[in-house]
């Protein structure tokens, strides 16, 4: 995993994980890693949580606000 920039200085994301279909996320409050893949998600917000993580700012928000997001991880 690499870490993630968090350049809001707020983010609960600690590191996150890019593959073709998912994008693993770890939080900084739980040592579990969350994986978020299609399906359940759509393939289009999996590429939107890529770039949101690979630029280091809006992860999270992303992942709160979108319920499908929210609840679709393994």
């Amino acid at each position: 995993m690499q870490p993630y920039r968090n350049l809001s200085g707020k983010s609960g994301v600690a590191a996150f994980e890019i593959g073709d279909d998912f994008v693993k996320v770890l939080f900084r409050d739980n040592p579990r890693v969350y994986v978020y893949s299609t399906p359940p998600i759509a393939a289009a917000k999996i590429e939107q949580m890529k770039g949101l993580a690979l630029v280091g700012r809006g992860l999270a928000t992303f992942i709160s606000q979108n319920s499908d997001v929210k609840t679709g991880f393994s």
